[in-house]
């Protein structure tokens, strides 16, 4: 069975491939290496034992999308993860966002449609929900005017991918996920942010290791427990299993509309505050951070009601914060020791 993995070099994407091929899939990835790095094949190879198919082709050209379905006209299912994703960026350039996370998805589904049927899962996002009114988060809450470009992207495509599923053969399923952290429990793939990291997890292991100075917690003002904003943290391994499970869902004919929705985190909701806490207790080291004043767009709390996830599409979140942050600490050391 061909499986098209787009930005499959990313986070998610790489650890969703090594999980795919673990299932006896064959794996074809598309990336256009704008936030992700060749080397990662290494370590899908290393911890699999098989190479994926790599193309470096960009989505948002038409005609290159339409020649890979000429050359791989066997692909039954897309996992589809390459996007922009960095919610500040995207506020100053909404066009880039709009242009890289919208058209890539309409020429993927343009040539999807032309198939007798096809399964496609899109990785979506819980920002869909903006501040939701209840905790934890189901997928019947609202979905409310996005905050960011990024966010809206993520909106509209799920709309696209509705009106499309109606219209077609295409059967999907949208994951909107809650917060990957994380590395293989082989540290042979992990988070590789280009520049600054825009994630709470990634700027946490940096300054851990000397390579940013201090963490700036952005307000301890909230109505939480301590002050702090509230996300649910999902290690990434459990989130790409749920990857394989969903494709498998829609191949085997299982699901019961033609679009599904399912939120995928732990349950729990961790502060930035006890996720410093974690990464401390894990990493032995004191971590230096600075209370500041809070970040424009961020929500006091957001996690996860996970009961559909676990009953209806059979899968669970199986890590800890602690087991998740240790894991992502190992990689930040065995990157960094690269370098140095």
């Amino acid at each position: 069975m061909k499986v098209l993995v787009t930005g499959g070099l990313g986070f998610i994407g790489s650890h969703t491939v090594v999980e795919l091929q673990k299932e006896g899939f064959e794996v074809v990835i598309i990336d256009n290496l704008s936030n992700s790095s060749e080397d990662v094949l290494k370590g899908i190879v290393a911890i699999t034992g098989k190479t994926p198919v790599f193309e470096k082709l960009d989505l948002r050209e038409k005609a290159a999308v339409q020649n890979f379905f000429k050359k791989y006209d066997d692909v039954t299912g897309v996992i589809h993860f390459a996007a922009s994703k960095a919610v500040g960026e995207s506020v100053e350039n909404p066009l880039l966002y709009y242009e890289n996370n919208i058209s890539s998805l309409v020429y993927l589904l343009q040539e999807l449609q032309q198939k007798p049927e096809a399964s496609f899962i899109f990785s979506s996002s819980c920002t869909v929900y903006g501040q939701a009114e209840k905790m934890p988060i189901t997928e019947d809450a609202p979905v409310q005017q996005p905050i960011s470009p990024y966010g809206n992207t993520k909106k509209i495509g799920e709309e696209i991918i509705r009106d499309t599923a109606k219209a077609t053969n295409i059967n999907a399923i949208l994951l909107r996920y809650f917060n990957p952290i994380g590395a293989h429990p082989s540290i042979e793939i992990g988070e590789l942010p280009i520049g600054v990291p825009q994630n709470l997890v990634p700027f946490i292991t940096q300054t851990g290791i000397g390579l940013r100075k201090e963490l700036s917690v952005y307000g301890d003002d909230y109505p939480t427990a301590d002050g702090t904003c509230v996300r649910d943290y999902i290690h990434v391994v459990d989130l790409a299993k749920a990857h394989v499970v969903a494709l498998q869902r829609l191949l085997n004919k299982k699901n019961l509309d033609k679009v599904e929705t399912f939120n995928l985190g732990t349950g729990k909701g961790s502060s930035v505050l006890e996720v410093i806490t974690s990464f401390e207790k894990v990493s032995d080291k004191k971590l230096p951070y600075k209370i500041v004043a809070r970040r424009e767009g961020d929500i006091t709390e957001a996690y996860a009601n996970t009961a559909k996830a676990n009953d209806v599409l059979g899968w669970k979140a199986q890590s800890t914060l602690d087991e998740a942050m240790k894991s992502a600490w190992k990689w930040e050391e065995k990157i960094r020791n690269k370098v140095s």
